[in-house]
């Protein structure tokens, strides 16, 4: 007779579905035991809620100080338009940023932009053409940065502090180190671009705001903006699930580069010429907006809004130390002290969430 197979004794008090039982008893109690935060709170947590309430804490004492020079019609004015071109940019840098990013080279994009439409329109040719040769200029210095960075997999630290450099000294030799004014016979129509207004308000705050509410829908409702969260939540997760990653970070860095075009060109306008030092120095007041409007280096958080409250705050410390006869040198402290609040504020809203 063949023998009979040894019995196995099985405890059961594991059996073999109650771990995955425990672990869905688990899920659901944490997920029951959540409180869905409401409008207000969800607002208070918000770092774009209140840099927006120091914007308007810094308006209402310098109103009150400084009530005819600072609480005017022509100030508000100066300030909208001084800060558009920053903020234009910062949503291009907002962006790259959500990904996990950075673009350094923005300041020098924008210099090549400037020179290369300069010279165009001082070659005598039509302003639009001008516009569209410096606009692609730009975007194939975007285009080298997304190459590098998505595709062979550089550092975009390293790509873009490259580009910083590559393009002011391009910028240098394209001009020959020298200033661009004559802008052709269409020079009217190149100042009333950059240097008009409609309604109050100068035209580059009007296409901030455009710009602005299109780079928000864009984020919340397109499937291209969950790409560029997931992409800056967690890589690896993103490249698992399907995303595109290099295609969309390739572009990531397009968009940034087409918006430093974008603002150069109003700027050329503005400022009635082009030089090869234009837009030195602005790489740093366009992420200090950013992350100063809440978005996170480290990637996965971010917005338009942030970026256009970031760049005001900037503007108004400017503008609120000239009004109060403070050195110019000083605003780099200013700024720089504001930076490192936001940085802080957002490491403790971080251990707060988890």
């Amino acid at each position: 007779m063949p023998r009979e197979a040894p019995r196995v004794e099985v405890d059961d008090e594991f059996p073999e579905d109650k771990p995955q039982a425990a672990v869905i008893s688990s899920a659901i109690g944490d997920v029951s035991g959540m409180k869905e935060r409401s409008l207000l709170e969800r607002m208070f947590a918000s770092q774009a809620f209140w840099v927006t309430m120091a914007v308007l804490a810094m308006c209402l004492v310098m109103s009150w100080l400084a009530p005819t020079a600072f609480a005017t019609v022509e100030n508000f004015y100066n300030i909208t338009r001084n800060f558009a071109f920053i903020g234009i940019m910062a949503l291009g840098m907002t962006v790259v940023i959500i990904t996990g990013g950075i673009d350094l080279s923005v300041g020098s994009i924008l210099g090549i932009v400037a020179i290369v439409a300069g010279l165009i329109l001082q070659a005598g040719y039509a302003w639009w053409l001008a516009f569209a040769g410096g606009f692609a200029a730009g975007l194939v210095a975007g285009a080298i940065n997304g190459a590098l960075i998505a595709y062979v997999g550089l550092p975009s630290f390293v790509v873009t502090l490259g580009m910083l450099q590559a393009g002011r000294s391009a910028a240098v030799v394209m001009s020959q180190n020298k200033m661009i004014t004559d802008f052709g016979p269409d020079a009217e129509t190149v100042y009333a671009i950059g240097g008009g207004q409609v309604l109050g308000l100068a035209n580059p705050m009007w296409v901030l705001l455009f710009m602005a509410v299109g780079t928000a829908l864009v984020l919340h409702l397109t499937a291209w903006g969950r790409y560029l969260f997931a992409i800056g939540g967690n890589e690896n997760a993103a490249r698992l699930t399907g995303v595109p990653v290099a295609r969309i970070k390739f572009q990531a860095y397009l968009t940034s580069a087409g918006m430093a075009g974008i603002a150069s060109l109003l700027l050329l306008g503005f400022n009635g010429s082009a030089i090869n030092a234009v837009g030195t120095g602005y790489e740093l007041r366009v992420i200090a907006s950013t992350v100063i409007g809440g978005a996170n280096l480290m990637g996965g958080e971010g917005g338009s809004y942030a970026a256009f409250i970031g760049s005001a705050l900037i503007e108004v410390i400017r503008n609120s130390l000239l009004m109060a006869g403070v050195d110019s040198n000083w605003q780099g402290i200013f700024v720089g002290v504001f930076i490192v609040l936001a940085v802080l504020l957002e490491k403790i809203r971080g251990r707060k969430r988890n």
